[in-house]
């Protein structure tokens, strides 16, 4: 497909979410981008100042289901009436570190479900009529939500999370498969953030040139796949 023309990024204030706004929009795209405080977002608005008229911050609270229906009612403030969203990135997401089994909680497990894989769903079904058909959904999942992957107890919240966000894809992919619309699972490998950490394999810029280069090339067939930022399956 050609580039996005109309960009909406989540937890775009730091991280891979700041990565993608940023190399969006060196593309010469418009960008929405989301985060659930907008005022803190320091880097994120001085992105904004270097281009006006193309970066719009908004806030977005992806596990407030109240907070998707006011993004949705602002988004004709900062885009034209008939403008669509070309591509759809669910970035947002949490992770709970220093679980152990016998001491892992209800409330982890709630929390990462609803940022990481309720709050994808339930944004994606809100904007549904914002996209542009044959537009690109793209959740961002990670090898350890990969069931057939595991090898040890860890980030238990985290990876049934995002084992969850696969079945939202898989979902999502039959329910907008009528319009063009792809959607997929991506997993931006152990990029070096906040989440990541310092000791992370991979820079952010690199894993998501990656993906925006594998975003480019996809086609309908592909909806409903999980595959990495050097564009490899990756097992469920």
């Amino acid at each position: 497909m050609d580039r996005p023309r109309t960009a909406l990024v989540t937890g775009a204030n730091r991280g891979l979410g700041l990565q993608f706004a940023r190399q969006l929009l060196a593309r010469g795209g418009h960008v929405v981008a989301t985060c659930r405080v907008p005022g803190k977002a320091t880097a994120l608005n001085a992105l904004a100042g270097e281009h006006p008229g193309r970066l719009h911050v908004l806030p977005l609270d992806v596990a407030a289901p109240k907070s998707h229906a006011e993004l949705v009612r602002e988004l004709p403030l900062v885009l034209d009436a008939d403008a669509r969203i070309d591509l759809l990135i669910n970035n947002a997401g949490v992770l709970h570190s220093g679980e152990r089994f016998g001491q892992l909680g209800l409330d982890n497990l709630e929390d990462s479900f609803r940022t990481n894989a309720a709050g994808p769903c339930l944004l994606t079904q809100a904007l549904a009529p914002r996209l542009a058909d044959g537009a690109r959904v793209v959740n961002l999942s990670s090898r350890l939500g990969a069931i057939g992957l595991t090898t040890r107890f860890g980030t238990p919240s985290y990876a049934i999370s995002k084992a969850a966000l696969n079945m939202v894809t898989a979902l999502l992919a039959r329910a907008l498969a009528e319009r063009g619309i792809v959607v997929v699972s991506v997993s931006p490998g152990w990029a070096r953030t906040d989440m990541g950490g310092a000791d992370a394999e991979v820079a952010p810029e690199d894993a998501v040139a990656g993906l925006l280069a594998r975003i480019d090339a996809l086609a309908l067939d592909d909806t409903g796949s999980f595959f990495d930022w050097q564009g490899a399956p990756v097992p469920w």
